[in-house]
């Protein structure tokens, strides 16, 4: 079950959240530096993770889960403009998250975050991030981990769902036509609501990065987009590694 918009959103506001936000952006950062030009989308509650390349992308849309509920996003005026000087209005729908309202391979980048521990349909989830996804785009899974300490603790978002370990998540990204090429970790500090707590215990974070990646508190795995072409006679997927040039000397004659 998916939780409250209200309740991710006032999460999101809070001290802790506003951590969370900055631990969870470095990384994702790292694994994408630049979306310059790019077409930018998230799936659940991604805005805070999507805010970093709003200005930057060519356009950036947050599709928030039925169940979920929605809100407007961006929360700034109306005479706020990205890069290329347009008005950035509500750019923040919903929607099933089984049946997405996108064009086919229309995104170059993804972003999934308070989704797949979520949704009782992650194959249909998937499939339609597929279908989304652009030739040669890639998505961001941003999913609780079940050895870190925030998954054990409700009062934050990532307390909430099936928190998964990389295996795990690994088997459900490939059984999707989704290929695992990178991945980060963050959130190694203890989800304390005190803000002299945090600002103390902030030097875990770079201490988990280099000795307890196995403990972090969110796991974030990039992925990127699995062409197949159907085998008629055996029933079966056949990776396609090289184009077949018509009229070349690899065709029948």
């Amino acid at each position: 079950m998916f939780q409250d918009v209200t309740e991710l959103s006032s999460f999101y506001g809070t001290p802790l959240g506003k951590i969370a936000t900055r631990l969870i952006r470095r990384q994702i950062r790292s694994l994408w530096p630049s979306v310059k030009g790019m077409d930018v989308m998230g799936l659940g509650f991604a805005n805070p993770y999507l805010e970093t390349y709003r200005q930057e992308a060519d356009h950036v849309i947050e599709i928030m889960p039925s169940q979920q509920g929605v809100i407007r996003w961006p929360r700034y005026k109306d005479h706020d403009k990205n890069r290329y000087g347009r008005y950035l209005g509500n750019v923040a729908t919903l929607a099933r998250e089984t049946d997405l309202p996108t064009k086919d391979a229309s995104m170059d980048r993804i972003i999934l975050a308070h989704s797949l521990e979520h949704t009782d349909y992650s194959k249909e989830m998937l499939r339609e991030v597929w279908r989304t996804l652009a030739p040669g785009g890639r998505v961001i899974i941003i999913v609780p981990s079940r050895l870190g300490p925030w998954c054990r603790s409700e009062a934050n978002p990532f307390g909430h769902g099936k928190p998964f370990s990389y295996w795990q998540l690994r088997q459900m990204l490939s059984k999707n036509m989704l290929s695992p090429t990178r991945q980060a970790s963050a959130l190694f500090l203890p989800p304390f609501k005190s803000r002299t707590m945090l600002t103390a215990l902030s030097s875990l974070e770079k201490t988990g990065q280099r000795w307890w990646s196995q403990f972090a508190g969110v796991l974030i795995i990039e992925t990127e987009k699995q062409i197949y072409a159907a085998n008629p006679t055996e029933g079966h997927r056949m990776r396609v590694n090289k184009p077949v040039i018509v009229g070349s000397k690899y065709t029948e004659k």
